[in-house]
């Protein structure tokens, strides 16, 4: 199945700084190409556990026995990991977001430039799509969607448009949707605009800022120490997140001192500086043009 080559790869495998007979997480497997290049560097007792919620990844699944691929959203990592019998892992992978696969299936709807359904499901078989967000969901709670996930300056007039056309008919094709928005499409920045739709109908869809914190707070128990946690973000939400919770050890970023002072945080940044890929990598994958890479390692 045609994957897009993985980001930032050279980058995550150097900071996941792998030991041959580790044990590694990879959360976010699609279409397999961070898990192959662990998998390289691992010897005969390594072992490396992927997550992905999406059917289609399993068909990318590896032939190896160190290997263990869960059809799973990693918010369930305890569980499953608990299932397994593994109780510490030597370092945690995450790519966050969509994957340029299913961008590339119209079937799934996760796209503006192709006429197709409204789903964006990553996993097609639960939750509620983005038709049945966008003709079911209150007018207060689109404007809500739009303002804090498509972090769009006029939530309240997309949210009003999207009411008053499904009083009429139903949306759920992305060109009626387009056409529902009609003049707030700004034409200097169309593509622009419509991406922070898509963006903010998406995440809520799939609930990806409570996945992400759920999972972001399990790491800990289960990292050894000196592992390190390797997460690459593509929009500013998400970075927050992540670069809150290897800062201070929690979602809000509020830096905590014990008694003596001293910080209470179970992560040390290493690299203070963000991580984005080279030149040569923009021009060769044009999906990680918004690509950040943050790692952090336990102490």
């Amino acid at each position: 199945m045609a994957y897009h080559r993985p980001v930032l790869l050279k980058e995550c495998i150097e900071g996941l700084n792998i030991t041959s007979e580790g044990t590694y997480l990879d959360l976010t497997f699609g279409g397999g190409g961070h898990s192959r290049k662990v998998l390289e560097k691992l010897g005969k007792k390594g072992r490396l556990v992927a997550f992905d919620q999406d059917p289609d990844a399993a068909r990318n699944a590896i032939e190896d026995d160190r290997f263990l691929l869960i059809r799973a959203n990693f918010r369930y990592m305890r569980n499953f990991l608990r299932y397994h019998g593994i109780n510490t892992v030597d370092g945690i992978l995450a790519d966050l977001g969509i994957s340029s696969y299913q961008i590339d299936q119209p079937e799934r709807g996760f796209s503006f430039r192709t006429n197709s359904t409204l789903d964006m499901r990553m996993d097609p078989s639960s939750g509620r799509s983005a038709i049945e967000i966008l003709n079911i969901y209150q007018e207060s709670d689109l404007v809500r969607i739009f303002r804090d996930y498509g972090e769009l300056n006029n939530p309240g007039r997309i949210a009003r448009a999207i009411v008053r056309e499904r009083g009429v008919q139903k949306i759920s094709t992305s060109q009626q949707l387009e056409q529902v928005l009609g003049n707030l499409v700004p034409a200097q920045s169309r593509s622009k605009f419509l991406a922070q739709v898509y963006q903010a109908v998406r995440i809520e869809v799939n609930e990806e800022m409570e996945s992400l914190g759920e999972m972001l707070l399990q790491t800990a128990d289960y990292m050894k120490e000196g592992g390190r946690l390797v997460v690459i973000t593509y929009h500013s939400l998400e970075d927050r997140l992540v670069k809150n919770y290897m800062r201070s050890g929690n979602l809000e970023g509020e830096i905590r001192k014990d008694f003596y002072g001293n910080t209470e945080s179970m992560w040390k940044l290493v690299n203070r500086k963000i991580i984005v890929p080279t030149e040569e990598e923009l021009r060769e994958n044009s999906r990680s043009r918004s690509a950040k890479l943050r790692i952090a390692e336990k102490i």
